[in-house]
């Protein structure tokens, strides 16, 4: 799209700076990536994202010497192994990276047909690069008055969404001229996410010789204490999955909801799903399952390895045969014409 020209007030002096003027920017945010999945990459992305209060609310002068003398000497190889099996390697870069660029593409893309070069899109990360701030300054310089910023959830997470929004707020905070900001709310219950989500599980099941006896939907897992303490996130995991089973006409028996990524010793959200996919091949005799997590937007190392290669494994282990999984919905033309939907509700007033 083409920029706006800097110009100077017509009723300015000869001296006045140049001010870029007139665009609205639309951002979009997902968790992050690390630089690469070697050593010094991974403790850097770790440090950062493990040192965020939103995530690990312990107090910080018992957290952070855990964490730089223990855990980051550790971690770092074994979540960069991890990385490696699934990066992008002839660009090198991560799975996450390239669909969020793709997804940023053809969201810009359907924007413009809407509204000319009047509207700016980009991407940033929470943690890695690009960050937050970066993409928050070039939107000013770019003569953004109006910034909509959308954390790529569905549903809300204090670690998850309330982060993101934290991290735009700092960035506002360097402005010296703030522009007016919004920022997109969850949408786990948005009549075309919950349809791309039910396509895209519909067209895989095409695909299958024998349909799985059950889908295993699984959301990334938090405390439990933060769902005591006021977080929605399991409120919007539990009817997002709901909406998909009505949406597809299923009944109770054809679905269920599971969290995963637990850390550290508290008690998570329940079933664990790397325990309970090996309870239903073991104990209930389930022979072909499939999973799909529709708390990531796009597919990334929670999916492609910890879903597709740690939970498939447990699921085989305990007598499992057939796993499936349902990638995310990553930059599916569907998928692209939601967020687009939301995007332009989020901007009524400022652009019709």
């Amino acid at each position: 799209m083409s920029s706006i020209t800097a110009t100077r007030s017509e009723h300015g002096p000869g001296d006045h700076p140049r001010v870029a003027r007139g665009k609205t920017g639309v951002l979009l945010a997902n968790l992050g990536t690390p630089d690469g999945y070697t050593y010094w990459p991974m403790r850097r992305y770790l440090s950062q994202f493990l040192s965020d209060k939103r995530v690990i609310d312990y107090p910080a002068w018992k957290w952070q010497p855990l964490l730089q003398a223990i855990i980051l000497t550790k971690r770092p190889f074994s979540s960069g192994a991890a990385y490696r099996s699934i990066w992008n390697h002839e660009i090198d870069e991560s799975p996450l990276l390239t669909i969020t660029k793709a997804q940023t593409a053809k969201i810009a893309r359907s924007l413009s047909d809407s509204f000319g070069d009047r509207v700016m899109v980009d991407f940033c990360m929470r943690y890695g690069n690009p960050s937050t701030e970066s993409k928050v300054r070039a939107m000013v310089e770019a003569g953004c008055e109006r910034i909509l910023f959308f954390p790529l959830y569905p549903q809300y997470g204090g670690a998850t969404t309330a982060t993101a929004n934290d991290a735009f707020f700092r960035a506002l905070m360097q402005e010296k001229w703030q522009p007016a900001a919004r920022t997109v709310p969850a949408y786990y219950d948005d009549a075309g996410y919950i349809d791309a989500l039910a396509r895209s599980i519909e067209e895989t099941y095409e695909t299958l010789e024998q349909r799985p006896e059950l889908l295993v939907v699984s959301y990334h897992g938090m405390p439990i204490r933060y769902l005591q303490e006021g977080d929605p996130y399991h409120c919007h995991c539990q009817k997002n999955t709901r909406l998909l089973k009505e949406r597809l006409g299923w009944d109770d028996t054809e679905i269920v909801t599971t969290f995963q990524s637990q850390f550290g010793p508290e008690e998570w959200l329940q079933p664990y799903t790397v325990d309970e996919v090996a309870r239903l091949a073991r104990d209930e005799g389930k022979k072909r399952i499939a999973v799909i997590a529709p708390a990531f937007s796009a597919d990334c190392i929670e999916t492609l390895e910890e879903i597709n290669e740690e939970i498939r494994e447990s699921f085989e282990e305990a007598g499992g045969e057939e796993f499936t999984y349902i990638p995310c919905l990553n930059d599916r033309d569907d998928h692209v014409a939601a967020l687009s939907d939301i995007i332009r509700a989020n901007l009524r007033g400022w652009l019709d």
